[in-house]
């Protein structure tokens, strides 16, 4: 997956951030613009904890069974600060990356974040969904901004996310019973109801859909092994 034509410099400072995704949010696109899925990926960053250094993994997977076709990772410096509302500018260049070395690029890619569900309209899925020009979900382990109802304690129950207007900005989607719901939004090129299908077929009895939730181990993996050596994950196909 490779951004057409890079559509602002990476450092900025987080008032230019903040304008940056007031204007940017309005070139996302909700929509049903991929109809037959044949790859679904997860993406995700870990930070050290002792240094400037982020961990961001890809893992594509194929959407019928869920078995994975392809990892790639990298290792980067953050240059954004820790910002709430702004993680986009500290995580995307490093996810980036981490999408151009695939080989088997995604039909869909779900995010761990928000995609819409974002007090200027813009988090990190949308974002990397603008940027790439590609179909993209917010699926994230808590909310940034909105109120809901609880959904019911089943699988695969739902309540709408509103906003402060009453908009519907996303999905509160209760992926296992008796564990915390997810929230999920439309990062770019997907409606909600596609966004909360994708979401609930790639779950396999864990709370986190498996692209995100392998992808969260992944990156796991790399730091440790960014920390001893000897542990090596693989990136291969």
């Amino acid at each position: 997956m490779h951004a057409m034509q890079p559509l602002h410099p990476w450092q900025v400072t987080p008032a230019e951030a903040r304008c940056l995704q007031r204007r940017l949010r309005h070139r996302v696109r909700i929509g049903r613009y991929v109809q037959d899925i044949r790859y679904v990926a997860g993406a995700d960053v870990a930070a050290a904890r002792t240094s400037p250094a982020l961990y961001a993994g890809v893992v594509v997977l194929d959407y019928t069974s869920l078995a994975v076709v392809e990892r790639r990772g990298v290792c980067c410096e953050a240059t954004f600060p820790y910002i709430p509302g702004l993680l986009s500018f500290r995580e995307a260049p490093a996810l980036l990356q981490a999408l151009a070395q695939l080989t088997c690029p995604p039909d869909i890619l779900i995010v761990d974040g928000q995609g819409i569900a974002h007090p200027r309209g813009l988090g990190l899925a949308s974002h990397l969904g603008v940027w790439l020009d590609a179909p993209t979900i917010g699926c994230a382990k808590s909310r940034l901004m909105g109120r809901y109802v609880e959904p019911a304690d089943v699988a695969g129950a739902t309540s709408p996310l509103y906003g402060p207007r009453g908009e519907v900005l996303g999905a509160v989607v209760r992926t296992k019973a008796h564990v915390k719901p997810v929230f999920v939004s439309v990062g770019h090129k997907v409606d909600l109801e596609q966004a909360v299908a994708v979401v609930l077929h790639c779950c396999r009895g864990y709370r986190l859909p498996e692209p995100t939730r392998l992808a969260d181990h992944y990156v796991g993996a790399l730091r440790r092994a960014h920390q001893n050596p000897e542990e090596k994950p693989t990136h291969e196909r």
